[in-house]
């Protein structure tokens, strides 16, 4: 199974049909997320880090950020 460390080392979320069904602020905002999240230290606290700190900047739902996370990971495993 895939994890997100995976998924944010390897960018595979930038050529899917989740990513391609976002609108193109959210698309954006997912982006800036893969751009902020650092690999080293905590990846879990990174990660909660910058889907907040960019759902703030571009005025959109944390829940959006984050569902996309969740169907881009089920798309990746096959589910």
């Amino acid at each position: 199974m895939q994890k997100v460390s995976q998924l944010i080392q390897t960018q595979q979320a930038f050529n899917s049909k989740s990513y391609n069904d976002l609108s193109p602020v959210l698309k954006e905002a997912i982006n800036d997320t893969m751009k902020l999240v650092k690999s080293d230290g905590n990846l879990l606290f990174n990660f909660e880090n910058a889907i907040n700190k960019v759902a703030e900047f571009h005025n959109v739902n944390k829940d959006d950020i984050e569902e996309y996370f969740d169907n881009e990971l089920k798309e990746q495993v096959g589910e």
